[in-house]
Protein backbone atom coordinates (compact mmCIF):
# COMPACT_ATOMS: atom_id res chain seq x y z
CA UNK A 1 0.00 0.00 0.00
CA UNK A 2 1.36 3.54 -0.80
CA UNK A 3 2.66 6.15 1.84
CA UNK A 4 -0.17 8.31 1.65
CA UNK A 5 -2.99 5.77 1.85
CA UNK A 6 -1.06 3.52 4.54
CA UNK A 7 -0.62 6.59 6.86
CA UNK A 8 -3.94 7.66 5.83
CA UNK A 9 -5.47 4.48 7.32
CA UNK A 10 -3.20 4.14 10.26
CA UNK A 11 -4.42 8.18 11.18
CA UNK A 12 -7.73 7.10 10.74
CA UNK A 13 -7.75 3.99 12.91
CA UNK A 14 -6.09 5.97 15.88
CA UNK A 15 -8.38 9.21 15.46
CA UNK A 16 -10.48 8.33 18.61
CA UNK A 17 -7.44 9.19 20.74
CA UNK A 18 -6.31 11.92 18.47
CA UNK A 19 -9.70 13.59 18.78
CA UNK A 20 -9.76 12.90 22.76
CA UNK A 21 -6.70 14.96 23.09
CA UNK A 22 -7.93 17.47 20.65
CA UNK A 23 -5.16 17.07 18.30
CA UNK A 24 -7.81 17.30 15.37
CA UNK A 25 -9.75 20.41 16.01
CA UNK A 26 -5.84 23.01 17.15
CA UNK A 27 -4.82 21.94 13.97
CA UNK A 28 -8.51 22.27 11.71
CA UNK A 29 -8.32 25.57 13.53
CA UNK A 30 -4.77 27.03 12.76
CA UNK A 31 -5.80 26.08 9.20
CA UNK A 32 -8.62 28.21 8.86
CA UNK A 33 -7.59 30.88 10.56
CA UNK A 34 -3.93 30.69 8.61
CA UNK A 35 -6.56 30.53 5.09
CA UNK A 36 -8.91 33.22 6.50
CA UNK A 37 -6.11 35.35 6.64
CA UNK A 38 -3.97 35.18 3.89
CA UNK A 39 -7.45 35.01 1.43
CA UNK A 40 -10.08 36.86 3.41
CA UNK A 41 -12.95 35.51 5.78
CA UNK A 42 -15.44 34.28 2.73
CA UNK A 43 -15.21 30.74 1.65
CA UNK A 44 -16.82 31.07 -2.01
CA UNK A 45 -13.74 33.53 -2.78
CA UNK A 46 -11.28 31.79 -0.55
CA UNK A 47 -10.28 27.88 -2.19
CA UNK A 48 -7.71 27.44 0.40
CA UNK A 49 -10.44 28.16 3.56
CA UNK A 50 -13.34 26.56 1.41
CA UNK A 51 -10.86 23.61 1.77
CA UNK A 52 -10.42 24.00 5.62
CA UNK A 53 -14.12 24.20 6.39
CA UNK A 54 -14.61 20.76 4.52
CA UNK A 55 -11.98 19.26 6.55
CA UNK A 56 -13.15 20.52 9.53
CA UNK A 57 -17.07 19.98 8.54
CA UNK A 58 -15.99 16.16 7.65
CA UNK A 59 -14.48 15.92 11.46
CA UNK A 60 -17.39 17.56 12.73
CA UNK A 61 -16.28 20.73 14.16
CA UNK A 62 -18.99 22.78 15.43
CA UNK A 63 -19.97 25.41 13.68
CA UNK A 64 -19.14 28.16 16.12
CA UNK A 65 -15.39 26.89 16.38
CA UNK A 66 -15.33 27.24 12.73
CA UNK A 67 -16.36 30.38 12.39
CA UNK A 68 -14.34 32.06 15.41
CA UNK A 69 -11.44 30.29 13.52
CA UNK A 70 -12.53 32.11 10.77
CA UNK A 71 -13.03 35.66 12.77
CA UNK A 72 -9.45 35.16 14.18
CA UNK A 73 -7.95 35.11 11.04
CA UNK A 74 -9.37 38.22 9.64
CA UNK A 75 -9.06 40.12 12.78
CA UNK A 76 -12.06 40.04 14.33
CA UNK A 77 -10.78 38.00 17.20
CA UNK A 78 -7.58 38.41 19.10
CA UNK A 79 -5.64 35.53 18.24
CA UNK A 80 -2.11 34.26 17.56
CA UNK A 81 0.11 35.09 14.10
CA UNK A 82 1.49 31.29 12.82
CA UNK A 83 3.78 31.33 10.41
CA UNK A 84 3.73 28.54 7.81
CA UNK A 85 6.78 26.28 6.97
CA UNK A 86 7.39 23.05 5.03
CA UNK A 87 10.05 20.94 6.52
CA UNK A 88 11.50 18.26 3.93
CA UNK A 89 14.17 14.98 4.67
CA UNK A 90 14.59 11.72 4.58
CA UNK A 91 13.17 9.04 7.29
CA UNK A 92 14.48 5.09 8.08
CA UNK A 93 15.11 3.50 5.15
CA UNK A 94 15.40 6.10 2.83
CA UNK A 95 11.70 7.35 2.96
CA UNK A 96 10.70 10.62 1.61
CA UNK A 97 8.64 13.35 4.41
CA UNK A 98 6.95 16.37 3.90
CA UNK A 99 6.04 18.06 7.11
CA UNK A 100 4.01 20.95 7.19
CA UNK A 101 4.16 23.52 10.18
CA UNK A 102 2.23 26.16 11.71
CA UNK A 103 4.10 27.98 14.14
CA UNK A 104 5.07 30.67 16.44
CA UNK A 105 8.22 30.34 17.32
CA UNK A 106 9.73 28.55 14.54
CA UNK A 107 13.36 27.67 16.01
CA UNK A 108 11.66 25.70 18.45
CA UNK A 109 9.64 23.44 15.83
CA UNK A 110 12.92 22.76 13.64
CA UNK A 111 14.79 21.78 16.65
CA UNK A 112 12.15 19.37 17.39
CA UNK A 113 11.24 18.18 13.81
CA UNK A 114 15.43 17.76 13.90
CA UNK A 115 15.21 16.03 17.04
CA UNK A 116 12.58 13.65 15.74
CA UNK A 117 14.83 13.01 12.52
CA UNK A 118 17.82 11.94 14.18
CA UNK A 119 16.32 9.99 16.62
CA UNK A 120 14.28 7.89 13.59
CA UNK A 121 17.95 7.74 11.86
CA UNK A 122 16.76 9.86 9.83
CA UNK A 123 17.75 13.34 9.37
CA UNK A 124 16.51 16.79 8.15
CA UNK A 125 17.01 18.23 4.87
CA UNK A 126 17.46 21.65 3.37
CA UNK A 127 14.48 22.87 1.12
CA UNK A 128 13.58 21.43 -2.25
CA UNK A 129 14.79 18.15 -1.54
CA UNK A 130 11.93 15.84 -1.22
CA UNK A 131 9.39 18.01 -2.46
CA UNK A 132 9.44 17.35 -6.01
CA UNK A 133 9.02 14.10 -5.03
CA UNK A 134 5.16 14.60 -4.27
CA UNK A 135 2.21 16.20 -6.23
CA UNK A 136 -0.27 18.20 -4.42
CA UNK A 137 -4.07 16.47 -4.97
CA UNK A 138 -7.46 16.85 -3.23
CA UNK A 139 -8.32 13.46 -2.12
CA UNK A 140 -11.79 11.87 -0.92
CA UNK A 141 -12.09 9.06 0.96
CA UNK A 142 -14.78 6.43 0.83
CA UNK A 143 -15.79 3.43 2.67
CA UNK A 144 -15.95 0.26 0.46
CA UNK A 145 -19.03 -0.43 2.37
CA UNK A 146 -20.94 2.47 1.62
CA UNK A 147 -20.75 2.41 -2.76
CA UNK A 148 -19.44 0.00 -5.29
CA UNK A 149 -16.29 0.66 -7.52
CA UNK A 150 -18.11 1.34 -10.66
CA UNK A 151 -21.02 3.48 -9.30
CA UNK A 152 -18.10 5.22 -7.50
CA UNK A 153 -16.20 6.32 -11.08
CA UNK A 154 -19.05 6.80 -12.38
CA UNK A 155 -20.23 9.38 -10.29
CA UNK A 156 -17.04 10.28 -9.40
CA UNK A 157 -15.92 11.10 -13.11
CA UNK A 158 -19.41 13.06 -13.90
CA UNK A 159 -18.42 15.59 -10.32
CA UNK A 160 -15.22 16.46 -12.45
CA UNK A 161 -12.49 13.95 -10.32
CA UNK A 162 -9.63 12.91 -12.07
CA UNK A 163 -9.35 9.13 -10.82
CA UNK A 164 -10.47 6.15 -8.23
CA UNK A 165 -8.21 4.49 -6.43
CA UNK A 166 -9.45 1.42 -4.57
CA UNK A 167 -7.45 0.79 -1.59
CA UNK A 168 -7.66 -1.74 1.33
CA UNK A 169 -10.80 -0.63 3.04
CA UNK A 170 -11.76 2.70 0.91
CA UNK A 171 -11.77 4.17 -2.49
CA UNK A 172 -10.02 7.61 -3.14
CA UNK A 173 -11.31 9.69 -5.43
CA UNK A 174 -8.99 11.95 -6.75
CA UNK A 175 -9.02 15.71 -7.36
CA UNK A 176 -7.16 18.79 -8.89
CA UNK A 177 -6.76 20.33 -5.71
CA UNK A 178 -9.17 23.40 -6.60
CA UNK A 179 -11.59 21.05 -7.62
CA UNK A 180 -12.04 19.14 -4.11
CA UNK A 181 -14.45 21.32 -2.85
CA UNK A 182 -16.78 21.02 -6.20
CA UNK A 183 -16.31 17.43 -6.62
CA UNK A 184 -16.85 17.01 -2.83
CA UNK A 185 -20.26 18.86 -3.20
CA UNK A 186 -21.48 17.28 -6.08
CA UNK A 187 -21.08 13.73 -4.25
CA UNK A 188 -22.73 15.08 -1.25
CA UNK A 189 -25.49 15.88 -3.74
CA UNK A 190 -25.69 12.68 -5.26
CA UNK A 191 -26.26 11.26 -1.34
CA UNK A 192 -22.51 9.63 -1.03
CA UNK A 193 -20.98 9.81 2.65
CA UNK A 194 -17.37 10.24 2.71
CA UNK A 195 -15.00 9.80 5.08
CA UNK A 196 -12.67 12.13 5.02
CA UNK A 197 -11.91 15.47 2.13
CA UNK A 198 -8.62 17.15 2.25
CA UNK A 199 -5.88 18.41 -0.05
CA UNK A 200 -2.73 17.03 0.45
CA UNK A 201 0.94 15.40 -0.98
CA UNK A 202 0.82 12.41 -3.14
CA UNK A 203 3.94 10.61 -3.81
CA UNK A 204 4.92 10.31 -7.80
CA UNK A 205 6.97 6.92 -6.40
CA UNK A 206 7.12 4.86 -3.22
CA UNK A 207 9.84 3.38 -1.34
CA UNK A 208 9.65 0.06 -0.28
CA UNK A 209 10.28 -0.67 3.43
CA UNK A 210 10.71 -4.53 3.65
CA UNK A 211 12.61 -5.11 7.19
CA UNK A 212 10.62 -5.14 10.73
CA UNK A 213 12.92 -2.97 12.16
CA UNK A 214 13.18 0.32 9.52
CA UNK A 215 8.79 -0.55 8.96
CA UNK A 216 8.82 0.51 13.17
CA UNK A 217 11.23 3.24 13.70
CA UNK A 218 9.59 4.75 10.39
CA UNK A 219 5.70 4.72 11.42
CA UNK A 220 7.42 5.60 15.25
CA UNK A 221 9.03 8.99 13.41
CA UNK A 222 5.77 9.63 11.54
CA UNK A 223 3.97 9.56 14.96
CA UNK A 224 6.10 11.42 16.70
CA UNK A 225 5.69 14.09 14.02
CA UNK A 226 1.86 14.05 13.91
CA UNK A 227 1.59 14.48 17.46
CA UNK A 228 3.30 17.49 17.81
CA UNK A 229 1.23 20.80 18.61
CA UNK A 230 2.98 22.32 15.60
CA UNK A 231 2.95 19.87 12.99
CA UNK A 232 -0.58 20.05 10.50
CA UNK A 233 0.44 17.26 8.12
CA UNK A 234 3.22 14.72 7.62
CA UNK A 235 3.03 13.24 3.94
CA UNK A 236 5.94 10.63 3.37
CA UNK A 237 6.66 7.80 0.27
CA UNK A 238 7.21 4.42 1.85
CA UNK A 239 5.19 1.16 0.45
CA UNK A 240 5.13 -1.62 3.65
CA UNK A 241 3.41 -4.77 2.76
CA UNK A 242 0.39 -5.31 4.57
CA UNK A 243 1.85 -8.50 6.11
CA UNK A 244 4.13 -6.44 7.93
CA UNK A 245 1.98 -3.91 8.66
CA UNK A 246 0.32 -6.64 10.31
CA UNK A 247 2.75 -7.62 12.03
CA UNK A 248 3.88 -4.77 13.75
CA UNK A 249 1.04 -3.36 14.17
Amino acid sequence: MSGHSKWSTIKRKKGAIDAKRGKIFTKLIKEITVAARLGGGDPAANPRLRAAVLSAKTENMPKDNIERAIKKGTGGLEGVNYEEILYEGYGPGGVAVLVETMTDNKNRTVADIRYFFSKSGGNLGESGCVGWMFDKKGVIVVDKETIGEEELLTLALDAGAEDVVEEDSSFQVMTAPEELNEVAEKLAGADLQYVEASVTMVPKNTVEVADEKTARSLLKLLENLEDHDDVQKVHANFDIADELMEAIS
